[in-house]
């Protein structure tokens, strides 16, 4: 299956600053396959070493961390001489031994030569435990579920992602094409960008299979807060992820801790909430009241939203009908438009690769959907659900900070009106291109 990051790897590959690679992502967005391929494609040998399946692997890290130890005990355990430059080192789930993680230094610093790179679903939780490894001798690279742009390859529709990349300014798309993304995008919001789920459903476009193979993804979820969170964390782990759906439904769609059970206080739930969030199973969107750059300095930490990584998983969760994916507005609208803002939190995580925030007034009156830091600028992004767009929220932000332009996403066309742009929901991708 083509994915984006593929032409990261490339460049990776042959950077002149090249550094062993650590690729982040949550369990099942295909990390290892990608690698796999990448290898294959791109080099003579891949020498493929997975920490979990053969926990035999972190003894040739205990003795010490010499690289070339390392790999000459390596070349035995797998029959194949490994070579510099032109085979490729994948270390698979890399964080279930310590030593490894901490090999990748000492890889960097004296057999660069070798090209390596690691993954593991659970690398979040590790990378963010003090010592895990030393900063600044790895290249990071984030693996997020396909986007609308992917999921438009991975169906054989690549002719409307061709339309849409080249589109440079906010004239109307053809009225039939316009319709016809939309049509596609319901199924998107249906489907989602799991990897195995948009394949299976290239391959048979059965929904009902399609949600069984999500419920099988959720389920795999829940069984790694029983095998890897901490044990203290498990039943609040269980109750954050649960109750997601019902925080959404909500007007304003704050994740509240007291709402999780009767006197729960958030310095009990928080270190579950960063285990799902470093684990990258949920977005986290945070509140800011004085918008300036950079958004994080400005970040209201107690006040967020909080959706999961897959709209797909989404609609699993709540249990939409499949028969929604063919009533457009219903979808569109489910949930208080939690679907739309779902999927642009998805959307743009993937293609910026950076936190996401939302503005709220002082007084807590006026609220933006999401906040995009472009260029050092700041731009106001209202997502919507329906054809008839009006926010007042949108011209408080314009009177009290004067941003460039307002920017809304909806199931319009796109469209200039004055400072407003409007970008299609099926092109939200396109907004760092368009506002350069």
């Amino acid at each position: 299956m083509k994915r984006d990051i593929y032409n990261n790897l490339i460049k990776w590959k042959s950077s002149e600053i090249r550094k062993p690679l650590i690729l982040r992502g949550a369990r099942q967005t295909g990390k290892t396959y990608i690698l796999k391929e990448f290898g294959q494609n791109e080099y003579e040998n891949v020498h493929y070493f997975n920490f979990e399946e053969n926990p035999e692997l972190a003894h040739f890290f205990e003795r010490d961390l010499d690289p070339k130890r390392i790999l000459s005990d390596l070349s035995v355990y797998c029959k194949q001489t490994i070579k510099a430059e032109n085979d490729l080192i994948i270390f698979d789930e890399i964080q279930v031994s310590n030593k490894a993680l901490n090999s990748l230094k000492y890889f960097c610093e004296s057999a660069n030569e070798y090209h390596i790179a690691s993954a593991g679903s659970l690398l979040g939780i590790k990378l963010s435990s003090p010592g895990s490894f030393p900063v600044g001798k790895v290249n990071f690279l984030n693996l997020f579920p396909l986007t609308f742009f992917e999921f438009l390859d991975a169906i054989n529709e690549s002719r409307y992602r061709k339309i849409l990349e080249n589109i440079t300014s906010f004239d109307s798309l053809q009225q039939a094409f316009h319709e016809d993304l939309i049509r596609i995008l319901c199924k998107y919001y249906f489907i989602g960008g799991m990897p195995e789920v948009v394949k299976h459903y290239a391959n048979t476009s059965n929904y009902t299979e399609v949600r069984q193979l999500q419920k099988d993804i959720i389920d795999s979820y829940i069984l790694d807060f029983t095998k890897h969170a901490p044990v203290h964390d498990i039943p609040k782990l269980s109750l954050i992820w649960d109750s997601i759906p019902s925080h959404l439904a909500k007007d304003n769609k704050k994740f509240i801790f007291s709402s999780l059970k009767q006197g729960a206080r958030a310095r009990e739930y928080e270190n579950a909430l960063i285990w799902l969030n470093d684990t990258g199973l949920i977005y986290k969107v945070t509140a800011i009241e004085n918008s300036q750059f950079p958004l994080k300095q400005y970040a209201i930490r107690t006040c967020f939203k909080i959706y999961y990584l897959d709209i797909g998983l989404l609609g699993a969760m709540v249990k939409i009908p499949i028969e929604a994916t063919i009533q457009n507005v219903r979808l569109f609208n489910e949930y208080k438009g939690s679907f739309v803002e779902n999927y642009v939190v998805q959307q743009l995580t993937a293609i910026m690769n950076q936190n996401m925030y939302y503005w709220r007034s002082k007084n807590a009156k006026a609220e933006v959907d999401f906040l995009s830091e472009i260029n050092g600028q700041i731009y106001p992004l209202e997502a919507k659900a329906g054809i008839n767009p009006k926010s007042r929220s949108l011209k408080s932000y314009a009177d009290k900070f004067s941003p460039p332009c307002l920017i809304r996403t909806t199931l319009l066309n796109f469209k200039k009106n004055g400072n407003i742009r409007n970008i299609p929901l099926y092109a939200i991708s396109l907004l760092p291109k368009l506002i350069q």
